[in-house]
């Protein structure tokens, strides 16, 4: 099965960020795909490049970061949802991409499941 997730919230302000994670390591291992998963609203912090957790929190950014590389997936932040927060492309980190609604419409086409946590 083919999933698409779309992230609302920002990594630290509720626990959705964190259930989206799990559930795309959980549907990884059962050996489905994830063909994208787009960070909209406060999501756009996940991909800050200059996030930096104190040393006894979790980094949620590090955590999307190695699932991507390792599972070849397709980092997605809303364009104009980073704009309007200050996020440029050189303060975008490695393995997020910039993109659009129009991104966001082909993920939910191609998926057989689109799910939005936050």
């Amino acid at each position: 099965m083919k999933f698409a997730l779309q992230i609302n919230s920002s990594p630290y302000h509720s626990s959705a960020s964190w259930t989206a994670y799990r559930f795309a390591v959980s549907v990884l291992a059962q050996q489905h795909e994830i063909y994208r998963i787009f960070f909209y609203h406060d999501a756009i912090y996940h991909a800050l490049k200059t996030v930096t957790p104190p040393d006894d929190e979790m980094s949620l950014f590090k955590c999307w970061r190695e699932l991507a590389k390792n599972h070849d997936l397709d980092l997605v932040v809303c364009i104009s949802a980073a704009q309007r927060r200050g996020l440029l492309s050189e303060n975008l980190a490695t393995g997020f991409r910039l993109g659009g609604l129009g991104q966001l419409l082909e993920a939910t086409l191609l998926a057989d499941r689109f799910l939005v946590f936050g």
